[in-house]
């Protein structure tokens, strides 16, 4: 089988005269975890909303699978497996833990927006929800009220929900966003771990995060792609150094941008 599993080519985005995107050709590895980093304005986030098609590029084309998927909609981007985390989980506040996993257990069985079904048929998905919630270390909270969740636990509920709907593609939008270190360090090793078997596309702007669990990194810098390859290749490249500190002396290492 082919080792990609997602292509970009000449990926564009306009708007209004302002190039956000600018012919970006990213390949992702099957079973990899692919990070997207680079200074604020870089053109991340238009790419990860081209990517799941809440955005349409202006021109370039996207293939998933080998399948021509650039005039797709998003509904039909996520049946194919590719599932953008922290954007469109399925987290309700006052619903407890297990009910939000039990809800993206749902999409596969066709009882996706049936709320009214008897507890009795959701009753089924309880036993699957509990093994999701034990794999990102929530088995302890499946009662609770998501609410009251701690802000990195939330986070690794809206990362059991999105697994619930068993992506092929998972695209985690900065994961680690707002979270004191040891959050940090918790979510960083649940993603590693759940990357088992999966690929990962990430915008990421904690640099120890991505040097950490990222097995290629690409570096966006004004809407296009300024280097690409290990943590180590990139971090010595003097363009990045130049884009993200303004200097061609030293490493990215802990950099934030």
């Amino acid at each position: 089988m082919d080792d990609t599993i997602l292509e970009t080519k000449g990926l564009t985005k306009e708007f209004r005269g302002f190039v956000a995107v600018n012919g970006v050709d990213l390949r992702i590895k099957r079973g990899e975890i692919h990070a997207l980093i680079g200074p604020n304005g870089a053109g991340k986030t238009t790419c990860f909303n081209l990517l799941t098609k809440f955005l349409a590029p202006t021109s370039g084309s996207i293939k998933f699978n080998g399948i021509d998927i650039t005039r797709e909609r998003p509904a039909q981007i996520a049946r194919r497996g590719i599932i953008r985390s922290f954007q469109i989980s399925a987290v309700f506040p006052h619903l407890t833990v297990l009910e939000n996993v039990r809800i993206g257990l749902q999409r596969k069985t066709g009882l996706s927006y049936h709320f009214w079904q008897s507890d009795k048929r959701l009753a089924a998905l309880n036993e699957p929800a509990r093994a999701l919630l034990e794999q990102v270390d929530l088995g302890g909270f499946a009662d609770e009220t998501t609410v009251n969740l701690p802000y990195g636990r939330k986070r690794a509920l809206e990362i059991a929900t999105t697994l619930a709907m068993e992506p092929e593609l998972m695209l985690l939008d900065e994961p680690t966003q707002g979270m004191g270190h040891e959050d940090v360090d918790r979510v960083t090793q649940l993603i590693k771990r759940v990357s088992a078997g999966r690929t990962i596309l990430m915008v990421e702007h904690n640099m120890n995060v991505v040097s950490s669990i990222a097995n290629t990194i690409t570096v966006l810098a004004r809407g296009s792609v300024l280097a690409e390859g290990s943590y180590a290749e990139v971090s010595r490249h003097p363009a990045v150094m130049q884009a993200y500190m303004g200097t061609t002396d030293g490493e990215l290492q802990g950099a934030h941008a």
